[in-house]
């Protein structure tokens, strides 16, 4: 896997707690840096820790899968950017509280952490090298969680659907990618 579609693959992820994290900044009202770097330690924690699971979950079955790999790969990628695409459109906001608590930030964190477990299983049929995926992921995902508590307390809910929107888009195109380099 390409440094380039690295930087896809972790901007994509990380547009659920994007999301979320602006919600939270929506919520907090005025914020202090205390805040928005809790939010984007659980997000980026959780996002690098879960494509880990994933892909240690993918090399225990990749002997079995190896003839059609890129087909699973790209199929999940494609569900994974399609969810996202059909939350953006249908709008389905849920409220976000101003809680920092351990067990809703644990729930808010495994919950948009999800689709990077998935994405862990495409990156062992990738061959890709996990532990500078899982950083690169989890630091990105801090930083544009850091930012999204920010913007969410000063310019509000706009950009929700269009970052996870673009986020799914960007996910597609990643699988596409996959399947043509491995059927080219």
């Amino acid at each position: 896997m390409g440094i380039y579609q690295l930087i896809i693959l972790a901007v994509s992820l990380s547009m659920d707690a994007f999301a979320v994290a602006i919600c939270k900044g929506l919520a907090f009202g005025k914020i202090k840096l205390r805040q928005a770097v809790v939010v984007g330690l659980y997000f980026g924690v959780f996002q690098a820790a879960m494509p880990t699971i994933g892909y240690y979950l993918g090399i225990g079955f990749r002997q079995y899968i190896e003839s059609f790999d890129h087909w699973i790969a790209f199929g999940l990628l494609a569900f994974l950017g399609a969810r996202m695409i059909i939350e953006a459109v249908r709008g389905d906001d849920e409220e976000v509280s101003d809680s920092l608590g351990v067990r809703e930030m644990t729930l808010l964190a495994i919950a948009t952490s999800i689709d990077a477990l998935a994405a862990g299983i495409s990156l062992s049929v990738l061959g890709a090298n996990i532990g500078l995926a899982a950083a690169f992921i989890g630091s990105t995902t801090f930083t544009l969680s850091v930012a999204a508590v920010y913007m969410g307390g000063y310019i509000g809910a706009k950009f929700k659907k269009p970052a996870e929107f673009a986020g799914g888009a960007a996910l597609i195109i990643l699988g596409i990618k996959v399947l043509a380099d491995h059927l080219m």
